[in-house]
């Protein structure tokens, strides 16, 4: 094996290839919902074909909502323009082993126009854009994503059969911590983990967490990249596996009406000398860096919220004393604000709370990373700190629905000049698309309420 296992290069894969360990190769990319799409090849066709030429596939992955529909009110990709398609290209630093699966490898895909040049609003371009901007700054961002997950003792097929009701929890109360909880379950943890170490990733840790049958698996923090290419890898692989265990897990933000899953994203910036360059000796041991980077996330959360909560469900998570953040505003190790500020020196680095477990890791990275760079290159000054209970602190608050979010980004000129029009208008679309839908649907809750007694 490499030097860190499940991490291939090439000339490795081809090796596994002739010896016969390895007969398929997954070449995938990521969709704007964050899921990876894309085809199994052969292992001869990716050595002979794919990974001389790269493939290609419909360019509708970029332009359909989460049930694959195709939509209206895409540039890139309609009927008008006869859905075409565009280039995979492999990021041959992703190529992978694939453990949960027999003989597989896989590697994930940068996209590209048939006649050349990126696609701007393909999500991992989207970020790739932001790290261009902080390495023209001589800076480069590490990143931790932190998902939470439900897991229940139902098989996907049988929740689906039943509509999503009356699914078992694989814990049945608060087992935050708990290490007896996490034994009802570890034989399913365990292979988790041990898979995702087979595939390259670094695990930390899991834990309980509050909600009956909810858990956590920590990665160590890598570059920004690499940590949201892990993520995707990750959110499917957990899936596969509890699939092929029998059972189900979620991400999804808000499952029920106790607490939600949540993604705590953590980043720090270093120099592309690799020096720490957030810790200072200003206030609260800050630099000015820190303080304008601070600054800009607070600027710039309403407007970008969609980035970061980009589901009609997202935004049932932000409920007051739940964990989940409600307030606009930054503390030391304040959990009720949705900056929190943890680590001290060169681990000092700025944790937003407002994602869930539903979020697009490339997105919202993005996200945080151009707010930031908004307040560095306008030197914002940053409010102090709020010390206790943010949520009855009176201060503004995060968007409170999809609706309102999808308004601010709308209206919004940093984000114009953070991302460019085209990937703001693409993903305004997604917005509307899954408003659109919503609005349409009649569901169990005006059932209940309205068959006999309205």
């Amino acid at each position: 094996m490499q030097p860190n296992e499940g991490v291939l290069t090439p000339e490795h894969l081809r090796m596994l290839i002739e010896d016969g360990t390895i007969d398929t190769v997954l070449v995938a990319m990521t969709d704007m919902q964050g899921r990876l799409q894309g085809k199994r090849c052969g292992a001869r066709y990716f050595l002979e074909e794919v990974l001389p030429h790269a493939t290609e596939a419909c360019n509708y992955l970029l332009a359909v909502d989460v049930e694959m529909n195709t939509v209206e009110g895409y540039r890139m990709s309609s009927w008008e323009s006869g859905y075409g398609d565009f280039v995979l290209r492999p990021d041959l630093s992703t190529l992978r082993m694939v453990p949960w699966h027999e003989a597989t490898a896989l590697v994930l895909c940068d996209v590209e126009r048939v006649d050349g040049g990126p696609v701007p609003v393909s999500p991992r371009q989207v970020l790739r854009h932001q790290l261009d901007r902080l390495a023209e700054r001589g800076l480069a961002a590490f990143v931790g994503t932190e998902l939470e997950f439900l897991v229940f003792e139902d098989s996907y097929e049988s929740a689906w059969n039943s509509g999503y009701r009356g699914l078992t929890s694989s814990n049945q109360y608060n087992v935050d911590y708990s290490m007896l909880g996490t034994a009802r379950i570890e034989p399913l943890l365990r292979r988790i983990r041990n898979a995702m170490t087979g595939a390259g990733l670094y695990v930390e840790s899991a834990k309980g967490e509050c909600n009956p049958g909810q858990q956590e698996i920590a990665f160590r923090y890598a570059e920004a990249l690499a940590t949201c290419d892990n993520h995707s890898i990750y959110k499917t692989g957990a899936k596969e596996i509890a699939a092929q265990e029998g059972r189900s897990l979620t991400f999804m933000a808000k499952y029920d009406e106790r607490e939600g899953n949540s993604c705590h994203i953590h980043v720090s910036l270093r120099s592309t000398e690799d020096k720490a360059v957030l810790a200072g000796t200003g206030p609260n041991g800050f630099s000015p860096l820190m303080e304008h980077f601070l600054a800009g996330q607070l600027a710039c959360l309403r407007e970008f919220s969609y980035f970061l909560a980009p589901n009609i469900n997202s935004y049932k998570r932000f409920a007051a004393g739940s964990f989940a953040p409600t307030t606009i505003a930054w503390g030391r190790d304040n959990r009720t604000c949705a900056l929190r500020v943890v680590g001290h020196e060169d681990s000092l680095r700025v944790e937003n709370r407002v994602p869930g477990g539903d979020v697009n890791p490339y997105l919202a990275v993005a996200a945080v990373l151009a707010a930031g760079l908004y307040g560095i290159e306008h030197e914002l000054p940053l409010e102090a700190e709020l010390v206790g209970n943010a949520y009855t602190s009176g201060r503004e608050t995060v968007p409170g629905t999809l609706r309102e979010a999808e308004g601010l980004l709308a209206g919004s000129e940093r984000a114009q000049a953070a991302f460019g029009a085209e990937v703001v208008e693409h993903y305004l679309n997604a917005a509307r698309v899954e408003l659109a839908a919503f609005d349409a649907a009649v569901t169990d809750w005006e059932k209940i309420r309205g068959f006999e007694r309205l």
